[in-house]
């Protein structure tokens, strides 16, 4: 958590993790435990949280985000709603019972939507939408060419868009 404000530090220490491996110090093992630490740190500090960004058998992209917690899940479909987007429409949601997952899932549609509305959109909902489509891109390059590509493909098909 020390690290989540500061690249520059997470950077380092994760340099500093990679390097005991090397040579020896630390089995890769907790090294990827301390490793997967400083990546939560850096997506709370950045308010979004663990979207699955992937690609599924039949080629289509997705991006969702699970919890069995129900104000989570909640805050997730209100900040949708505040960019613009419309649940049944850009997005799904399940709400969690029971200890089960919830989820909130974002269709193609919706990502598209997001892009357009970074492009076009006005005040509080343009931010968001630029934030979530810059993170979703982010999380898109981590898990692979292949996932980046798609991801790409449908936010660039978003901004094309007209007005």
């Amino acid at each position: 958590m020390l690290t989540a404000g500061r690249k520059e530090l997470r950077d380092a220490i994760a340099e500093i993790v990679k390097k005991t491996v090397e040579s020896g110090w630390v089995d890769e093992k907790r090294a990827e435990r301390w490793l997967k630490k400083l990546e939560r740190g850096r997506v709370l500090k950045e308010g979004w949280p663990k979207y699955h960004v992937g690609v599924a058998r039949n080629s289509a992209l997705v991006v969702i985000f699970s919890s069995t917690d129900r104000n989570s899940i909640e805050r997730e479909v209100q900040r949708f709603r505040e960019m613009g987007l419309e649940g049944g429409k850009h997005f799904t949601v399940k709400i969690p019972e029971e200890g089960r997952d919830g989820y909130v899932y974002i269709r193609r549609e919706g990502l598209a939507h997001a892009a357009w509305l970074s492009e076009y959109g006005s005040g509080k909902q343009q931010r968001l939408a630029a934030e979530l489509v810059e993170y979703i891109l982010r999380r898109a390059k981590e898990k692979g060419e292949k996932v980046y590509e798609k991801a790409k493909e449908i936010v660039e098909e978003g901004m094309s868009r007209s007005r």
